[in-house]
């Protein structure tokens, strides 16, 4: 009981519950490790005992907590109410302005910190986070394309999709079809070393982009490279012509590691041979500064595992660490040249971002990009090795058995320490988020339910094993409202799966969007049946599928029980899942005739496909996705979970209807695209003027008429 009391005061869970009605107690075992892995010794009673004695002391003495939460706009904001009477009090805000005493309902939004002095002497400091209390909206309806930019090349790509072809996307997708944003896989920078991880979810760091996306001829330089190496750049080229014929005409999967290598070539020529000029090199300068040295660990590690490889724990003692890292990087010239090239790839990356941002507003779309962020990074990544303090050592991140997963899963993901951020007033992740929101029109959150606690598995266990984690969802969430209300930008949560109760309501309260995928969304409660379309929810991106599903093709033919068949994933008789999964297709389609979005009939698929989107936006969703495979008859899953190397996993293009694989051009001139993208815009634009029509008619309705001879203010 006491190791339960000492566990509470840590958010560590001793029990949880799988599903209604049934709680699962976590092994004593698993709640030490974790104990341990926060700091806190409970190896024996003697320590638990101490350790509980020494936390209520704590408790008692303390003034402040490391880290306090108000919502601007919500009750008035106040100083802790347990403070001593006489407690002096001083905040200086972010912008250095002093306010003191007790009067803080004046505090501008941002994060600020606090002085306490109580009349006994005591003293403490804390960081005040003042947020607005939701994120920001969009102005109206929008559909968008979902995609996984490596899948989309063009005949420029150079083996995977870039950013040259995400600016094209923007620009043709917004033009063209009105489409309101795109969103797009975490392009999160990759563990360096081959062969590489695939998986864009699995990353080195959150905090910088990967350079394998920069499109190398847009690189300002690239047309400066002298005639002496042009000979040499051209031999590139046709190496990297090599990679795009590879995937297009010879069906190859996409060769990550392959394309970073020839683009790492080109790079090193361009940036070794051709000096930016005053303007570009001033603006280099500014974004270093601005970076400072979040972005000098990274490129120090990015250099440091050119030539220790990535396994950083295994990399002489005094390289182990950032600050005695940087001696030796001061003392190696050749090691600080490699320094300034990986710095210089984060500045070109950024820049090529901030110019397909700027693409996408300029074709109008409501949103513009929505980038993704990962559930978390590489133990032996640039994030893990930069923000030790911050992670917890011998720890991973997973899910606990369900219905659907017997044995749980390990993601191999170092979880951050709650205490860790805190005591830092959430630094690094506030550091993170203002990263990706600088070129975001919306920010994507993987596993938003990790913002209230996440599943630890001590290493050496079996996801089984595990236990929740509780994290301070106030803070969290106030620092995810105020860095998108800075960067304007909308949140949507990945919410799929099993939520703890509260967790959607208070997500909403904050104006985080969820995500509901059409398969999924049933009567749970109920009969059962499919959702109709009046009683989805407005606030969330309604979609069909995602990378982890089939596509809709698929879907409707039954082709993943196939396939999940033929690679061994599937528990049951095969007959006995195809006749389970066509019933559930069958009742999909049955609703569909029946509010009128088939009137094709059923039978035909790209009919069938734009009755399910035709549903979609029928529902109140504020924002409808459209997987663009779904747009090209593509049948195969990007990702195939409980698979490895049995399946091409974030290794395939975009590809039509018979698995041909089709570039950003022959989308953009498929008449089955145009046919089904025409028809959303459409859609989506009459429901609009529908909708302000009727936003009009209660304006009126709600007027008041002045009396005669009333003054007009």
């Amino acid at each position: 009981m006491t190791l339960a009391r000492l566990a509470a005061r840590h958010g560590v869970a001793t029990a949880y519950s799988p599903s209604a009605g049934v709680t699962v107690p976590v092994p004593d075992a698993t709640v030490v490790a974790v104990l341990g892995a926060l700091g806190v010794d409970a190896a024996t009673p003697e320590a638990v005992a101490a350790a509980l004695a020494a936390a209520e002391r704590s408790d008692r003495e303390r003034l402040l907590p490391p880290t306090l939460v108000r919502w601007r706009g919500a009750e008035p904001a106040r100083p802790p109410a347990d403070l001593p009477p006489g407690t002096r009090l001083r905040v200086t805000t972010e912008d250095g302005a002093l306010v003191t005493g007790p009067d803080w309902e004046r505090l501008p939004p941002g994060v600020h910190a606090v002085e306490a002095e109580a009349p006994d002497g005591r003293a403490a400091t804390a960081t005040l986070i003042v947020s607005p209390t939701r994120v920001p909206g969009p102005g109206r309806r929008a559909y968008g394309l979902l995609v996984q930019l490596y899948s989309l090349l063009s005949t420029r790509s150079w083996g995977m999709g870039d950013l040259g072809d995400l600016r094209e996307l923007v620009t043709w997708a917004g033009r063209t079809h009105g489409a309101g944003f795109v969103q797009v896989n975490p392009l999160h920078a990759g563990v360096p070393g081959a062969p590489g991880d695939p998986s864009p979810y699995r990353p080195s760091s959150r905090r910088f982009p990967d350079p394998v996306h920069l499109r190398i001829e847009a690189i300002p330089e690239y047309a400066l490279v002298g005639p002496e190496r042009r000979e040499e750049l051209d031999l590139i080229l046709a190496e990297a012509a090599d990679l795009r014929e590879r995937v297009l005409g010879k069906g190859a999967a996409i060769d990550r590691d392959a394309v970073w290598e020839v683009k790492r070539r080109a790079l090193e020529l361009v940036v070794g041979s051709v000096e930016p000029g005053p303007g570009r090199r001033a603006d280099f300068h500014d974004f270093l500064a601005a970076r400072g040295r979040a972005l000098e660990d990274h490129a120090t590690y990015q250099a440091l595992a050119e030539r220790h490889g990535h396994h950083w724990r295994t990399w002489p003692e005094e390289l182990r660490a950032p600050r005695t890292a940087e001696a030796v990087v001061r003392d190696d010239p050749a090691l600080a040249a490699r320094v300034d090239f990986h710095c210089r790839l984060a500045w070109l990356t950024d820049r090529q971002l901030a110019d397909a941002a700027a693409a996408a507003r300029e074709a109008g779309m409501e949103v513009g990009i929505v980038h993704d962020l990962a559930v978390g990074v590489h133990p032996e990544g640039s994030d893990a090795w930069a923000q030790q303090e911050a992670f917890a050592a011998g720890m991973s991140v997973g899910a606990p058995p369900d219905a659907f997963n017997s044995r749980g899963q390990d993601w191999g993901l170092p979880p951050w320490r709650p205490d860790a951020l805190a005591a830092t007033g959430y630094a690094p992740y506030r550091g993170l988020l203002r990263e990706l929101l600088r070129h975001a029109g919306a920010l994507r959150i993987d596993h938003v339910m990790g913002l209230f606690r996440l599943w630890w598995v001590p290493e050496g266990h079996e996801p089984t094993e595990g236990t929740y984690v509780r994290y301070d969802a106030e803070a969290m969430l106030a620092v995810l409202v105020l860095e998108a209300h800075r960067a304007g930008a909308l949140v949507i949560g990945e919410d799929l799966g099993t939520v703890e109760p509260g967790v959607r309501e208070e997500l909403a309260a904050r104006g985080v969007f969820g995500t509901s995928v059409l398969w999924f969304e049933r009567d749970w409660a109920g009969t059962g049946l499919p959702l109709p379309p009046a009683e989805w929810r407005a606030a969330c991106v309604a979609t069909a599928t995602t990378h982890d599903l089939p596509p809709t093709a698929a879907r409707l033919a039954g082709d993943h029980v196939t396939l999940r068949h033929r690679l061994g994933l599937l528990p049951g008789d095969l007959e006995r899942e195809r006749a389970s999964d066509a019933a559930e297709t069958a009742e999909w389609l049955g609703l569909f005739q029946r509010l009128g979005l088939l009137p094709e009939g059923p039978g035909g698929e790209e009919a069938e496909i734009r009755a399910v989107h035709r549903f979609l936006l029928d529902t109140p969703a504020r924002m409808v996705g459209v997987w663009l495979p779904d747009a090209v008859g593509d049948r195969r899953p990007q990702n195939l979970p409980g698979t490895w190397d049995e399946y091409p996993n974030w290794r395939l293009p975009l590809a039509d209807a018979d698995g041909q694989p089709i570039t950003l051009e022959r989308l953009a001139a498929s008449p089955r695209a145009h046919a089904l993208l025409r028809e959303l815009h459409a859609r989506t634009a009459a429901q609009e003027v529908s909708t302000a029509t009727s936003d009009a008619r209660v304006a009126a309705r709600d007027a008041r008429t002045a009396p005669p001879g009333a003054r007009s203010d």
